[in-house]
């Protein structure tokens, strides 16, 4: 009775697994033929820099005052040698405090990115889920990200339909092609 409830069981299991359709996206590939993609990357790219530059002249400040220091050590007091390393202390402290709150984890530039991809990839959401549910799949993978693959059947690439369904398709640029490469 066991056996006959396990098989059954697992012949269910296997009836339902092989009705699931499924197909894969590269949605970077998506995203970099946006033409709004290359808007958001050139804000942020220009967020970046200016980010950088004022983090810069917080740390060039630092080696300024260092060299100031050491140019006037052998004239100053103790009182005012213990003043000027607390104060070079303080700034190389608020210069890397900037640097970690800018580019560390979860940081400014993250946060950036995130706002100005946030249209972008909702947009994306909405195609993906028209395409899914024309061709009436369960499952839609990114082959883009942290998703390994071996070995992909190109029938099941619907990056193309996406691109049709943003108005982006191009019959020259064949993402099948350039995932062989």
């Amino acid at each position: 009775m066991v056996r006959l409830f396990c098989f059954l069981l697992f012949f269910a299991c296997l009836h339902s697994a092989h009705a699931q359709k499924f197909g894969f996206v590269d949605v970077n590939f998506v995203l970099r033929k946006m033409p709004e993609y290359q808007q958001v990357q050139q804000d942020f790219d220009r967020f970046v820099q200016r980010a950088t530059q004022e983090i810069e002249a917080k740390f060039q400040e630092v080696e300024k005052l260092k060299r100031k220091y050491n140019s006037e050590e052998l004239l100053l007091t103790e009182d005012m040698k213990r003043e000027r390393l607390e104060e070079i202390a303080q700034k190389e402290k608020e210069a890397r405090e900037l640097q970690q709150k800018t580019f560390g984890y979860e940081g400014l530039i993250f946060l950036k990115k995130q706002e100005l991809l946030t249209p972008l990839r909702e947009k994306l959401n909405k195609a993906l889920e028209r395409v899914a549910r024309q061709h009436q799949l369960q499952v839609i993978y990114d082959k883009s990200g942290d998703f390994v693959v071996v070995y992909l059947d190109p029938r099941h690439d619907y990056t193309d339909y996406v691109l049709e369904e943003l108005g982006l398709g191009d019959p020259e640029d064949n993402p099948k092609e350039n995932a062989n490469r």
